[in-house]
């Protein structure tokens, strides 16, 4: 399950990397980083031990011999320049790739759900229908990354988890807790996920298949062909289902291409995305019409860099686009709407080593735009444009806002002691042409081996979707004067890590000004999007067991990886809401458990078990029935509200596992539980899938 990595070293000393980079995330120094070390650099470390006493700070230089013996170390940091995780002031939770191999999910919305901190809901299997959310914000609160470029949607963050990747390209996710702003810019309100794909060293070829209930079915393929300076990754895959639930039948495909030069001058690296899916919307935006669809379609390129030398340059610039189709009631033009989203940026940003630390700056410059024919500002009839595809549709509507951000960040590393301060400028043309500052200061001591201690403030900010600005519907209400969100987040905790042993406790308290929602003032009342003051505070505890290195042998049972949090909310405001869409349906309690153990031989088995308890309620629909004046099908409003009920689902993966192969069956919510994540959305039972993957290296 999760895997909190920490390198264990003696000496606190900056450490030079010959391997590479993982494509455009190089360029915001965000990321879990797989370095190699040479044994030269080992040497310099050696000779700095002595030095470290006296000084605050030593940087080793760049060491590169492809000859000498090299040993793979973890670097990451939550800052804009790259620290080892031993020296990083903040804490990030990372899913390795052996995690995700055990783990018995379909996608990486699935995979998330492990996350002891971060809350899914899905209207659907698959990741089809998916928010995802950190600490008790919602799901347009978190930046959402594919190697570091930005893939966040500014149209809806309903949308923002649509990834072009299958699970078998992922290396790692990484999931940084807490306001971050100051590094990701707007968006990370609450914190920021990273997907990090496989960076193969040897050519492959590998091929998976799987099939199970509900009619579904999925294959996808991955070709990874490396030369000494240029590496090559293609994958595409595909799928189809009838869905667990009512209304939530889909079709998905997707295609994704990765690239990168090594020069010995500098790094360069290139993605493509395309992923496509139509899908049964069940109750998407109200159970009044419980028939609604969706199709989306979702392009990304991006291209990256990193220079060598004393002065590291990072540029990176990407382009996405989004295209939606959405029916408040399937093949009807009633309630139908259709949008066209563009983001498109450029990013310059450098580190460099001096006598007083590592100084990281950056600047970006982010577009983002809409055509609608229902979100933004009215266009001149001559100005209306086509919808692609259709015939005698055009988008009517349109907005567009441009932000501008720069980034300044200091990093200085003691023998025991890290500090990480900085500052984000941002302005945006939809609010005004001011800029704003957004600080933050990342503390970390280390009182003896193995031992971490931490302590951050940071504050964030979201601006308000084109949905929360715009959109209006028969049970919906956009508000154009939303301001912008807010977030003063403070953490502490205390990180332990010797061998086959990790255990994490945190603490963390989240400021939310003028947080933005979906609600309801009267039972009467539609959905309007408004500002409130809300603050989430809560505690996590997490720690893993790998029973090999503790027994010093191999033994049946592998690993053990257990976390809760326990979160609390309250308003600092006097408007009487009935009910919060959103914001207030957050989880007051969740467990989430992994158990790994041998079977036979190559036979293993992994058991998931999650349980989580949900603050808020739904308005409860009764049965649907056949409107006789529109002949449209609706659902029975019985203005009841109903509070969620805690639930627990127990999850099973038995796999034979070899060099070439691995055949797998699993079971996803074994106990055939069935319960609501969403108001009137009940999850399927249990749900049977088979399957195999095959792969070769050359």
């Amino acid at each position: 399950m999760l895997k909190r990595q920490t390198v264990r070293a003696r000496v606190i000393t900056w450490k030079q990397f010959t391997n590479k980079g993982y494509s455009a995330f190089a360029s915001l120094r965000c990321q879990i980083r797989i370095g190699v070390l040479s044994v030269a650099t080992l040497g310099v470390a050696a000779q700095a031990q002595a030095s470290l006493a006296k000084k605050s700070i030593h940087f080793a230089e760049d060491a590169e011999d492809d000859s000498e013996q090299t040993i793979e170390e973890v670097t990451i940091s939550g800052t804009l320049a790259p620290l080892t995780q031993l020296q990083s002031a903040r804490i990030v939770t990372v899913l390795t790739r052996q995690d995700i191999e055990k783990a018995g999910v379909q996608s990486v919305n699935d995979l998330l759900k492990l996350a002891t901190g971060v809350d899914v809901r899905q209207r659907g299997g698959y990741g089809i229908q998916t928010d995802i959310s950190i600490d008790g914000g919602t799901f347009d609160q978190i930046t959402l990354l594919l190697n570091g470029t930005n893939i966040s949607n500014p149209h809806t963050g309903h949308l923002a988890a649509d990834f072009p990747v299958n699970i078998d390209d992922i290396e790692r996710i990484e999931v940084l807790e807490g306001a971050a702003s100051r590094i990701y810019g707007g968006n990370a309100f609450g914190g920021a996920i990273n997907i990090v794909t496989r960076h193969d060293k040897e050519s492959n070829l590998s091929v998976r298949a799987q099939g199970g209930s509900f009619g579904t079915m999925e294959a996808d393929a991955r070709l990874c062909l490396t030369s000494r300076d240029v590496s090559n990754r293609f994958s595409g895959g595909g799928g189809r289902s009838d869905g667990g639930t009512s209304n939530s039948e889909w079709h998905k495909g997707q295609i994704y291409y990765q690239g990168d030069l090594q020069h010995q001058d500098f790094n360069l690296d290139w993605q493509f995305g395309f992923s496509k899916k139509a899908y049964g919307a069940n109750t998407f935006y109200s159970a009044s019409y419980p028939d609604q669809y969706e199709r989306n379609e979702r392009y990304l390129i991006s291209v990256g860099a990193e220079t060598k030398g004393r002065f590291h340059l990072t540029p990176l610039v990407y382009w996405n686009r989004t295209y939606d189709n959405f029916e408040l009631v399937h093949k009807q033009t009633f309630g139908e709407n259709f949008h066209q989203t563009d983001v498109y940026g450029g990013r310059m940003g450098g580190f460099f080593n001096w006598w007083g630390g590592r100084t990281a700056v950056g600047a970006e410059l982010r577009q983002e735009g809409i055509l609608s024919t229902s979100l933004g500002k009215d266009l001149p009839e001559n100005q209306h444009v086509a919808v692609r595809g259709e015939d005698n549709i055009f988008y009517t509507r349109r907005d567009n806002r441009t932000n501008v951000s720069y980034n300044l960040e200091h990093n200085i590393i003691l023998d025991r002691w890290t500090f990480s301060a900085g500052v984000l400028a941002n302005m945006n043309t939809s609010v005004d042409h001011k800029y704003r500052f957004y600080p933050g200061i990342d503390i970390t001591y280390r009182p003896a081996s193995g031992w971490k201690v931490y302590a951050s403030y940071n504050k964030g900010f979201r601006l308000p979707s084109f949905t929360d600005l715009y959109y209006k519907s028969p049970t919906l209400n956009g508000n154009a004067g939303l301001r912008p969100e807010e977030n003063r987040s403070t953490q502490l905790g205390v990180q332990y890590n010797r061998m086959g042993l990790t255990g994490t406790l945190r603490g963390f308290y989240h400021c939310g000004k003028r947080m933005i929602d979906w609600v309801m003032y009267t039972a009467e009342d539609s959905y309007h999007s408004a500002n409130f003051n809300l603050n989430n505070m809560g505690i996590q505890a997490h720690m893993k067991l790998e029973f090999s290195q503790l027994a010093g042998r191999d033994i049946w049972i592998q690993s053990l990886d257990m976390g809760y949090t326990y979160m609390h909310q309250t308003r600092r405001d006097d408007t009487e809401i009935y009910r919060s869409n959103y914001a207030m349906e957050y989880l007051r309690h969740k467990l989430v458990a992994m158990l790994n153990h041998r079977i036979w031989n190559k036979l293993s088995a992994t058991w998931s078990l999650r349980w989580q308890d949900r603050m808020g309620n739904y308005i409860l629909y009764g049965d649907n029935y056949i409107d006789e004046k529109t002949g449209y099908l609706r659902g029975t409003d019985t203005g009841r509200l109903v509070s969620y009920n805690p639930y627990a689902t127990l999850d099973l993966k038995i796999q034979w596992t070899d060099s070439r192969y691995q055949v797998f069956v699993q079971a996803t919510n074994l106990t055939n539980h069935h319960y609501f994540d969403l108001g009137n959305i009940r999850q399927p039972g249990i749900w049977l899938m088979a399957g195999a993957r095959w792969n070769m290296e050359w």
